[in-house]
C-alpha cells in the first residue's frame, strides 16, 4: 500500500466519529487524555485533548519545555513503529504511551495517552524540572507550574497497564475500520482496477490466481500486474491476503466457528498458512485476536 493511501486512511480515521466518540468516552471514564495521532506526524504531547495535563500544557508553552515534549513524542513514535505498545517517561517523571494501529503489516497511526505519574511526585522531582527550564532560559509562572505539577494524576502501574490493554482492544477495532476503508478506496483508479478489486473481494474465499483476475478484467497478466501494483501500492498476492485476513477477522466474531473453519472460509488452503499470515498482518494469532477483541475463547 502506498504511503499516500495510508495517509488518506489515517486522516479519515482521525476525523471519524468513532475516534472522536471514543476519545471523549475514554477521557470521561479514566480522566486521561487520548488522541489518535496519524503516523508520520509530530505532535507535542496531547495538546487539544480536553483531558490534557495542565502541567504539560504549560511546559509546551516554553521553548525548552516544548522541545522536551516533542523529543518524547518522537522517541515514543519511533519505538512504537515496531507494532507494539510502548511507554516513555519524560524528565518530569510523567509517562506517555502509544498504542499502534496497524493495517496489514503497516502502522497507520497511534492511540496516545498518558501524561500521568506512576509514582508520587516529590519536591526533588519538581526542582529537576525547574532547573532544566531555567537552564534553557524559560520565563514561566513558577507558582502556577508547580501547582499544576503536583495536580498531575497519579495512577498505579497495574491500573495503567489495564488502561493500555483497553486501548489495544480499541486499536484492533480501528484496524478493522481502516481495512474496510482500504478495500473500498477506489478514487482515481482505472476502471480495470476497480473491477479487479470487486472480483477479488467477491471471490476471496475461492482459489484465485493472478491469471484468473487478469482474465476477468480482460487484461494480460503482465499489464494487470504492473497496473495493479501502481494503483494500489500492493501486489495482487498482498492485496488478496489483506482482503482474506479482513474477512477472517469478521468471522472470528462467531464463537461457534473453529479457527480451521474460518481459515478455509476466508480462502486459505492450509491452517498453517493462515496462522502465519494472520500473525504477520495482525501482529498476533487468530486465537489471541478473538480473545482480545471479542472476548471469546
Amino acid at each position: 500500500m502506498k504511503i499516500s493511501e495510508l495517509g488518506t486512511i489515517s486522516e479519515k480515521l482521525s476525523q471519524s466519529h468513532i475516534v472522536r466518540d471514543y476519545e471523549r468516552a475514554f477521557s470521561e471514564a479514566t480522566g486521561l487524555a487520548l488522541t489518535f495521532a496519524p503516523g508520520g506526524k509530530k505532535r507535542p504531547g496531547m495538546r487539544g485533548s480536553t483531558a490534557a495535563n495542565e502541567f504539560c500544557t504549560h511546559m509546551a508553552e516554553s521553548e525548552p519545555g516544548c522541545r522536551m515534549c516533542v523529543d518524547v513524542q518522537e522517541k515514543l513514535a519511533a519505538t512504537a513503529t515496531g507494532g507494539t505498545t510502548q511507554s516513555v517517561m519524560c524528565l518530569a517523571g510523567l509517562t506517555d504511551s502509544a498504542v499502534p494501529v496497524r493495517i496489514g503489516d503497516k502502522v497507520l497511526g497511534f492511540l496516545q495517552t498518558g501524561q500521568v505519574a506512576l509514582k508520587k511526585l516529590t519536591p526533588a522531582d519538581f526542582r529537576r524540572v525547574s532547573d532544566f527550564l531555567k537552564k534553557g532560559g524559560a520565563d514561566v509562572d513558577w507558582e502556577t507550574l508547580e501547582h499544576a505539577y503536583f495536580d498531575t494524576r497519579v495512577i498505579g502501574r497495574k491500573q495503567y497497564d489495564a488502561v493500555l490493554r483497553l486501548l489495544e482492544v480499541f486499536a484492533q477495532h480501528l484496524a478493522l475500520a481502516a481495512e474496510q476503508i482500504a478495500t473500498q478506496q477506489t478514487h482515481a483508479e482505472p476502471p480495470m482496477i476497480e473491477q479487479a478489486r470487486q472480483v477479488i473481494e467477491e471471490r476471496s474465499g475461492e482459489t484465485l490466481t493472478l491469471t484468473d483476475i487478469a482474465r476477468s478484467v480482460h487484461a494480460s497478466t503482465f499489464h494487470f500486474c504492473k497496473t495493479f501494483k501502481h494503483a494500489t501500492g500492493m501486489t495482487f498476492t498482498q492485496y488478496l491476503a489483506m482482503v482474506r485476513i479482513a474477512k477472517a477477522k469478521k468471522l472470528l466474531a462467531n464463537p461457534q466457528a473453529r479457527i480451521s473453519e474460518i481459515a478455509f472460509e476466508a480462502g486459505f488452503a492450509s491452517l498453517t498458512h493462515f496462522n502465519r499470515m494472520f500473525r504477520r498482518m495482525a501482529g498476533q494469532s487468530p486465537t489471541d485476536f478473538r480473545r482480545q477483541v471479542f472476548g471469546l475463547r
